[in-house]
Order: structure tokens, then sequence, then C-alpha cells
């Protein structure tokens, strides 16, 4: 059987200029260039006449008075000097950017992208792309654990922290350490088409693009917001997980009135009392899923709704998953 044509989207080689500012992580850049490889070899394989494929350049900075880029890797210097099509920001397993470390980066690709270059970061690499002021107004992800510090440090940046990848055209976000893994994946389909995208993932043994962040996210309470009733509430919240809780109740535990509660508590933890005994609830919900053989009925009796319909619909909407897709993947407990 003749092979099907495969459907590229790039002509001749494409750059790929990774950014090596401090404390980078040294595994995210390696293993994109393991994966960007292996996507060059599948493109090969299927149109060996045609020279596609993956360049990918190292960029660091040179110089302390005056900060300069220098290129300190080419995987293919032969080919001469070159402008990049895309410049992607790896994460960090350390300590955040500061602005004043991130400036000289932030300039350069500031001055890139004006001149047409797609600009991407993983995780942390967000607060070096936040610093070029290209996100304000624009959706845009990082790490969950880094949410609050981010939305203090770039306030007009639309933080979607539930997403893993935001592809928005010109500049691509994505959220956890191993987000590098989709991003790459996209780059993939963006440049050769599904083919070999899939092709990839399926060599690497991973998932193709899809997946959110919200399926492996944690629900960390904000209980540092200075508010000593509200937090009063949340402490109640948490013992009781939730259950029972109704509006009345919750304000009567404040000493407040219920209108007067809804803006207070709206303002200390960034939910409003329904969304945050949902999250309370689901967070129960997910730990019973993981670590027990309940079934979902009594789960869901067990954190509060005695419909387990509506259970699993507040499940889906928190999560992203239905309870028995998030158990098909995270339960530790042989069936």
């Amino acid at each position: 059987m003749a092979k099907k044509a495969l459907k590229t989207k790039s002509q001749g080689p494409t750059e790929i200029a990774i950014l090596l500012y401090h404390d980078y992580q040294p595994s995210a850049v390696y293993g994109l260039m393991d994966l960007f490889e292996i996507a060059n070899r599948f493109v090969a394989e299927h149109l060996p006449q045609e020279k596609r494929f993956i360049r990918i350049s190292h960029w660091k900075v040179k110089g302390a008075k005056k900060p300069e880029m220098e290129c300190v890797l080419d995987t293919h210097p032969d080919l001469g000097p070159s402008k990049p099509s895309f410049i992607l920001i790896p994460p960090s397993l350390n300590r955040l950017i500061s602005p004043d470390a991130a400036s000289p980066f932030a300039e350069w690709v500031l001055k890139h992208h004006k001149s047409g270059v797609s600009v991407c970061s993983v995780c942390s690499g967000a607060f070096v792309l936040g610093e070029t002021g290209l996100l304000n107004g624009r959706n845009a992800t990082t790490h969950w654990l880094f949410k609050d510090e981010f939305t203090n440090r770039f306030p007009k940046v639309d933080l979607q922290i539930e997403k893993l990848v935001i592809d928005d055209g010109d500049i691509l976000t994505a959220g956890g350490l191993m987000a590098w893994i989709d991003l790459g994946l996209k780059l993939v389909d963006r440049l050769f088409g599904s083919t070999v995208m899939v092709q990839t993932a399926r060599f690497m043994l991973v998932d193709p693009p899809g997946r959110e962040q919200r399926f492996y996210s944690n629900f960390a309470p904000q209980l540092h917001h200075g508010d000593e009733q509200i937090v009063k509430v949340q402490h109640w919240l948490q013992g009781t997980g939730a259950q029972g809780a109704t509006l009345r109740l919750m304000a009567d535990k404040a000493g407040m009135e219920e209108r007067t509660f809804i803006r207070r508590f709206k303002k200390a933890t960034s939910l409003n009392p329904t969304e945050y005994c949902q999250q309370v609830r689901v967070a129960k919900a997910r730990e019973m899923l993981e670590f027990t053989n309940k079934n979902i009925e009594e789960i869901s009796w067990k954190v509060g709704y005695e419909d387990s319909s509506a259970f699993r619909k507040v499940f889906h909407k928190v999560i992203g998953l239905t309870p028995g897709e998030y158990r098909s993947k995270f339960s530790v407990i042989s069936r």
C-alpha cells in the first residue's frame, strides 16, 4: 500500500532559539532538543527529498555593564547565521527570575517579536515573558503554584491557570515543569502537521497535547489575607469538608450579614462561597478516588452530595474530567 502523503506546514529549516537564563532547567532544554530531533527524523523519513527540520540555538547574556545576547550553541552551524522563527523560554527549578535579571532577555525577545518571531514559555519562564509586556491583555498560563506571584507582578495578564498550554498564535505559554513536552509537541504539530506530532509522541510514550493543568493541581486555600473572620470560616470548612455549609450558616460563623459575607469572602479568597465549597468537596473526592475503591455514589454522598449526578457535574466543572476518568488516570489502588 502506498504511503499517504505527509502534509507539512514549513519550508526549509526552522530555528528555535532557547534562552538560557540563570537557574534554567537543563532537563527541559535537553528534553526539548531530543523531542525536536525525534521529529526531525520522522520528517526525514517521510520527506527525504526535502530539507525540512528544526534547528536549535541556545542564547545567554554576556557582559555586565552592557549585557548582550550571545549564541552559545547551534545544532547546524554550517548553515551560517539565521533569524529564529520561535524563541522558547524554559522553566526553572529554583527561584523565580527577578525583573532586573529578566531585563536583557525581555529586550531581546521584544526586538525579535516585533520582526515577526513567535515566543513561547514553559512554567516559570512566563515570568521572563511577562517582563516584555507582550502578555498584557492576553491569555497566558504558568505553573499553578505561581498563580498569586504572577498575578501580583503582571496584573494586566488574563491568567488562565487551569490550562496546561495556551496557543495564542504568536505567543504560546505552558504551565507545569513537564509541560515542555506538550509545548514541544504543539510546535511540531504547527511546523510539520499531526502525523509527525503523533509519531513523535508515540515514540516518546507520552500523550499528545490535550491535558489540562487542573487535572494535577491541588486546591490550596488562601489563608494569609488578613481577614480573621473569613479565616475562621475557612478553617471550619476544611475541618468539616464543607458538608452542610449553607450560605446562612457560613455567614453566621463569620458573624456577618449574608451580603457582607459574600463580598468579604470573595475579596479574601478570590472565590465566592459556593465555588469555595465545591473546591473543598472535590479535593476530598479526589483523595478517595485515588486511594480507595469506594464507588462514585458512595464518594458523592461522603463529600456532601446526595445527588450523584450533581456531584459528577461539579467534579467535571472543577477538574475537567469525570470522576471515572480521574480514577482511571490517578488511582493508586490496583483493580
